[in-house]
């Protein structure tokens, strides 16, 4: 098994389907992901601070169809 996750607006479309971006940017952190591993974006990083979840800095990764670089972090233990 293999997650990725990312936080953001979505858009609600037909047949209760949601897109946009952010759906798109939690499908390409899942595709990095390798097997067991949990990998989640910058965005939700910044959200858990003080949650005691332990992420190890995994660096700057260019995400196929979203502009810029983002930071990516695995979940550990």
């Amino acid at each position: 098994i293999r997650a990725g996750l990312h936080t953001g607006e979505c858009e609600l479309m037909p047949d209760d389907a949601v897109g946009g971006l952010a759906v798109h940017i939690g499908a390409r952190v899942s595709a990095l992901a390798g097997a067991g591993e949990v990998l989640v974006s910058g965005t939700v990083r910044d959200l858990v601070v003080g949650s005691g979840l332990e992420l190890a800095d995994r660096g700057e990764r260019e995400l196929k169809g979203v502009p810029g670089p983002w930071r990516i972090f695995a979940v550990e233990g």
